[in-house]
């Protein structure tokens, strides 16, 4: 085993023991993958005030999100597929973030179900991301399921009513079921410790689907469906439908642009996400990181602002933060430690981003996460 010293050597054996098709899934964006490579990229941008001589004991990277305790302001962000990087991979990521002390967020288009992951987890709070389908009785029940596997909070997407092409899985053939390529079969037959775990467990499919649909009973028939089901005509109304239905509370992913921030605010949700999806929907979209700060400036004091995308290390966590975002997001760097590692992975992957976090944070003059602002930040490398 090579020593793990940050989330790159996570992403490199991820890589390795993977295979092709589900790696490149979660390591991918749409079409020429600008905004992709934006989100990470537009990170290193922004550089650091170094301060010293200033006391840097007692440090404390603690916070809240939506008015939960975080042992650091990351949460697990919801990834379909999960359940394809390690056999029971929502499970395992959960249960690392439980661990931790930071939301584990299971999405709607996860391999292990809702309840799965409330029975693996010992019941343990944990958030619901959903996805708006056209058969909105589905859709009802699928939120009670959310509420009596104790979800303590929904994440609503907005941003995917039609789906992004991306062309790595086009190309690998990745579709419901898969429909993979001989190269990508025989690619598959080498990972012999992922396959061994495949073959240990009973979760194949889609879980929060799969017998929950009339008609929809295997990966065959789920197939049909899902590619009729997202929902084009997704509107403000069914925010306000699905708010009321939930009762609990409510987080909006996808936001990019301030006339939508403030429709966010106006819709009565308690955070919105600046997110494009991690690259996935529209390329040629600004990455997240530079989108956050007019979101900030325009609502940042009538609703929670939390900002996915891009993040690869606990000082990519610190410079969100400076730009006002009360949480943060992991998605690909949770990932790469599931496929590289399963459960132990992942906590490799939080203990890396929580070390880098405190150190970043005590050089920059900072012994409270919550005192970190935009001073941390070396004026005119930083985007307004």
């Amino acid at each position: 085993m090579p020593v793990i010293t940050h989330i790159e050597d996570l992403r490199v054996l991820a890589q390795k023991r993977v295979p092709r098709m589900f790696y490149q899934y979660a390591d991918s964006g749409s079409w020429t993958e600008s905004t992709y490579r934006a989100n990470s990229e537009d990170f290193q941008k922004i550089k650091l005030r170094q301060r010293v001589a200033i006391n840097m004991e007692n440090r404390s990277t603690a916070s809240t999100m939506i008015g939960q305790k975080v042992t650091m302001p990351v949460a697990i962000a919801p990834t379909g597929l999960t359940g394809m990087q390690c056999a029971d991979g929502e499970i395992k990521a959960a249960n690392a973030a439980k661990k931790f002390g930071i939301p584990f967020t299971l999405s709607t288009m996860s391999i292990c179900s809702i309840e799965d992951v409330a029975q693996e987890t010992g019941g343990h709070p944990f958030w619901f991301q959903l996805y708006v389908m056209k058969d909105r009785d589905y859709i009802e029940r699928l939120i009670d399921r959310a509420k009596a596997a104790n979800c303590s909070a929904l994440v609503l997407t907005l941003d995917l009513q039609i789906i992004g092409q991306r062309h790595k899985d086009l190309i690998n053939g990745l579709s419901a079921p898969p429909k993979p390529t001989l190269t990508n079969i025989v690619n598959m037959a080498t990972k012999l410790r992922w396959g061994l775990g495949m073959l240990g467990t009973k979760r194949h499919g889609f879980g929060n689907i799969v017998g929950h649909v009339k008609g929809v009973e295997n990966m065959g028939s789920l197939s049909e469906w899902t590619s009729k089901q997202f929902d084009p005509a997704l509107s403000w109304n069914d925010v306000e439908w699905i708010k009321n239905r939930w009762g609990g509370k409510l987080i909006l992913k996808g936001i990019q642009d301030v006339e939508d921030a403030h429709l966010a605010v106006n819709s009565g949700a308690d955070a919105l996400i600046v997110s494009n999806h991690g690259g996935r929907q529209l390329d040629g979209a600004p990455s997240s990181i530079s989108a956050l700060p007019a979101i900030v400036d325009a609502v940042g004091s009538q609703i929670e602002v939390h900002m996915d995308g891009g993040i690869r290390s606990g000082q990519d966590v610190l410079k969100a933060r400076a730009l006002g975002a009360r949480g943060t997001y992991i998605g690909r760097a949770f990932l790469y430690g599931l496929g590289a590692m399963g459960e132990a992975g992942v906590t490799k992957a939080l203990e890396i981003i929580h070390k880098e976090l405190d150190l970043t944070m005590a050089f920059c003059g900072h012994t409270q996460i919550d005192t970190v602002d935009k001073r941390v930040l070396l004026p005119g490398t930083y985007p307004q």
